[in-house]
């Protein structure tokens, strides 16, 4: 299969590395990233030490695959998409952070819209080099129901083809709530306090964050998704206790100085509420912080 990555960080590296075992594989970056992929190929050290080479970009402008995955930030959503817009591509999936984006990319590409989540832990050491920090698995869904289910399918077995542990989902948008609780309750709270995720596995973190894990699942169950209370505190427990020596993607970002996510996470639950008449106070003080540290910054206007 041909496979385009759209976002080269930590985690379309890693999940494009991984399909370059087994797939034609391009990742779409920026330097000095591509420019050593180019050169030198893509290392994965951590839970296997893998070499491959993929090709690499930093302009897939009407370029054409069978699949196009989006790996990269919420802001940059709009660009991905319209970039997109320009080729030719049997399918397009989504494994981002936060929600929203699969609207954002129905709307311009031309595609059958999926939807997926990543449990796989990844961390860019540095150019040409990123870190598998946990194996995880990858659960895709049609976005749309009018979109026909056998996409989903064939880069499900796409996925396994490259030894990835893949599933296909027919509630994917209840498990996109449960992955967006998870966000929710750690990276706006580990960027704050500048710990590591297993931070908050006890004590007033741990708190803080089931709180703003169970207002979103509330949320969730008011916009129409399966999401029990009980379930999205699980699941932020299981993550904190399995990557308890990881720096959130939040946190990554207060520490380097960029804009963070906190619009399609935190904020996403608190527009939500609004429009269905819940109270988030929790993520809407998460909220208002990060933003006021992304304007203090001078990465927000």
């Amino acid at each position: 299969m041909e496979i385009i990555v759209f976002g080269a960080g930590s985690l379309g590296s890693l999940v494009g590395g991984l399909l370059a075992r087994a797939h034609d594989v391009t990742l779409v970056g920026r330097d000095p990233h591509v420019a050593t992929v180019q050169r030198d190929g893509l290392r994965i050290t951590g839970v296997e030490t893998v070499d491959v080479d993929p090709a690499a970009t930093t302009d897939a402008t009407g370029a054409s695959a069978d699949l196009a995955l989006v790996t990269v930030k919420t802001h940059d959503t709009g660009a991905a998409a319209r970039a997109l817009a320009t080729g030719d591509y049997d399918a397009v999936c989504s494994l981002q952070n936060g929600m929203g984006n699969e609207d954002v990319l129905a709307e311009t590409v031309d595609a059958p819209i999926l939807a997926g989540t990543v449990t796989c832990g990844a961390r860019l050491v540095g150019p040409g080099h990123v870190e598998w920090t946990g194996r995880g698995t990858v659960t895709l869904g049609a976005w749309r129901p009018a979109d026909d289910a056998r996409p989903v399918e064939r880069v499900a077995g796409a996925f396994r083809a490259a030894g990835l542990d893949a599933e296909v989902a027919t509630d994917v948008r209840s498990r996109l709530w449960e992955k967006l609780a998870v966000n929710a309750a750690i990276n706006p709270v580990t960027a704050l306090a500048r710990v590591e995720n297993g931070a908050l596995r006890s004590g007033a973190l741990a708190d803080l964050a089931r709180t703003a894990a169970v207002e979103t699942a509330t949320v969730a169950r008011a916009d129409d998704a399966d999401l029990a209370d009980a379930t999205a505190q699980d699941a932020v427990e299981i993550v904190a206790r399995e990557t308890a020596r990881n720096r959130s993607s939040m946190h990554r970002d207060v520490v380097r100085g960029r804009r963070t996510e906190i619009d399609a996470i935190n904020g996403y639950v608190v527009d939500r509420a609004a429009a269905t008449g819940q109270s988030v106070p929790v993520n809407r003080t998460l909220a208002a912080l990060i933003r006021g540290w992304e304007r203090g910054a001078g990465v927000r206007e």
